[in-house]
């Protein structure tokens, strides 16, 4: 090897492990900053509300639920009651659902190779609604308790195959047909449900207007378990599957060469979407565009590694839901926001923003 050739190799070896290094830190400081502002969006909203509670109170009080002895924690009662009565399950199902949200959207724009397919675009979120709403207005009990959560999966696991089915053509799923399917199947979903308001009774019409809305308001520990517990399973199973949704990025045909097996990756996908989407649509109603908006901005800042992006999607997600929820809680004094239409007043500038952005790019990531 010449001297050239040799100068050549070390400069290309330097700026590969430079690279690597900066793509360490970046997802280090990311990831960090993700954390920082998670943390203090729960103490913020832990503590703010018709009854203020200092934070050194609510860091005190979680120190003492953990068996450390502390001068910070409160010594009412009223207090304590409130904190892990009210506001400490309504912030821990915030962080759940944003999280889940968001990752399902992080998987949906990997399978399907869209930036704009998103749980509550392409229909996912209003699918499992109208399933949920069905359960409540003809009172169905097959399943206990779990009827509404399972009648919820199976109307969004009924709209994603829909939606698959649709925009699949000649092996490859059509962009622009997905989002159209999308458009159908919001569109049908928004008479269904209206028609299952118009046949059920008051308190039906109530919780059917909460699934359109979406709210955390009244959560409890009990529903905080059941979405902990399925979010965990459904997570770990798409992170295994991140490295196969990176292959997947090449190509079909370059995926299934590498043996990848496309269409088994993409049901199986499908279904754990489906149930993220529908557990969490399941106890508090529709949220829209948390999947849309978290994934592609983490997409900007740390690339297309899909481990890393549904990563810091979760913390993204948890963060962006638990401020949401803050501001549902406190803007309007004496008054709980549907947080749906906060998620919604983000989300709704950033999708046009997003097509606009596409157009004049071409289309593809970002």
């Amino acid at each position: 090897m010449t001297g050239q050739a040799k100068t050549a190799a070390k400069t290309a070896a330097k700026s590969a492990a430079t690279s690597a290094a900066t793509v360490v830190f970046r997802r280090g400081a990311v990831v960090a900053l993700a954390s920082v502002f998670l943390v203090a969006g729960v103490v913020l909203s832990a503590g703010l509300g018709q009854l203020s509670i200092a934070p050194t109170e609510v860091v005190g009080s979680v120190l003492r639920s953990l068996g450390l002895d502390n001068g910070w924690a409160p010594t009412g009662e009223l207090i304590e009651k409130t904190l892990w009565q009210i506001r400490f399950p309504r912030i821990v199902m915030a962080l759940l659902v944003g999280g889940l949200l968001a990752i399902a959207g992080a998987i949906m724009q990997a399978i399907f190779g869209n930036p704009l397919a998103e749980p509550g675009v392409v229909g996912v979120s209003s699918g499992a609604a109208v399933g949920a709403a069905a359960s409540i207005a003809l009172g169905l009990t097959f399943f206990g308790t779990w009827t509404t959560a399972v009648f919820a999966f199976a109307g969004g696991l009924a709209a994603t195959f829909i939606v698959y089915s649709t925009a699949k053509a000649n092996g490859r799923t059509e962009s622009v047909t997905l989002i159209l399917t999308g458009i159908a199947v919001n569109a049908f979903t928004g008479a269904a449900l209206a028609i299952l308001m118009f046949a059920g009774g008051s308190s039906a019409r109530e919780q059917i207007v909460f699934w359109q809305l979406g709210s955390i308001n009244g959560s409890r520990w009990t529903e905080v378990g059941v979405v902990a517990a399925l979010g965990t399973v459904s997570t770990v199973i798409a992170l295994g599957f991140a490295r196969q949704f990176d292959l997947l990025a090449l190509g079909d045909r370059t995926a299934s060469h590498l043996g990848v097996r496309v269409e088994r990756l993409r049901v199986v996908s499908i279904v754990v979407v489906a149930l993220m989407t529908g557990v969490a649509v399941a106890f508090v109603g529709i949220i829209a565009f948390v999947g849309l908006v978290v994934p592609h901005l983490v997409r900007m800042a740390l690339g297309p590694a899909n481990r890393w992006v549904m990563i810091v999607s979760l913390l993204g997600g948890a963060t962006l839901l638990v401020y949401a929820d803050l501001l549902a809680r406190t803007l309007v004094p004496s008054a709980d926001l549907p947080i749906g239409i906060l998620t919604s007043l983000i989300g709704g500038p950033f999708f046009y923003w997003l097509i606009r952005r596409g157009r004049r790019s071409g289309g593809g990531w970002a």
